[in-house]
């Protein structure tokens, strides 16, 4: 395992389809997140970032979010991103 290309987009991308991956592993989904947590090693990738997270909530409705600017993350990532969700 390492860190996917491509910058910010390609690395959330990558965390929201782990973590997707695994919520249906579970039975649950992504329409059951109620809390995310974003950590990034550069908040001016903010935009770029949220473009990308956008995607993975329907209808607009997203679920509650804290979001941190950090000095460092594991393997020099961009961005890590966890989620608490509920199971059916």
């Amino acid at each position: 395992g390492g860190v996917v290309p491509g910058g910010i987009e390609a690395e959330t991308r990558q965390t929201l389809n782990n973590i997707k991956r695994t919520l249906e592993a579970v039975g649950s989904s992504m329409e059951r997140v109620v809390k995310c947590t974003v950590f990034m090693a550069d908040m001016k990738e903010w935009d770029a970032m949220n473009a990308v997270y956008r995607t993975y909530f329907r209808d607009g409705k997203f679920p509650a979010r804290s979001a941190f600017g950090t000095t460092g993350l594991a393997l020099n990532a961009r961005v890590e991103i966890e989620c608490i969700a509920t199971v059916k």
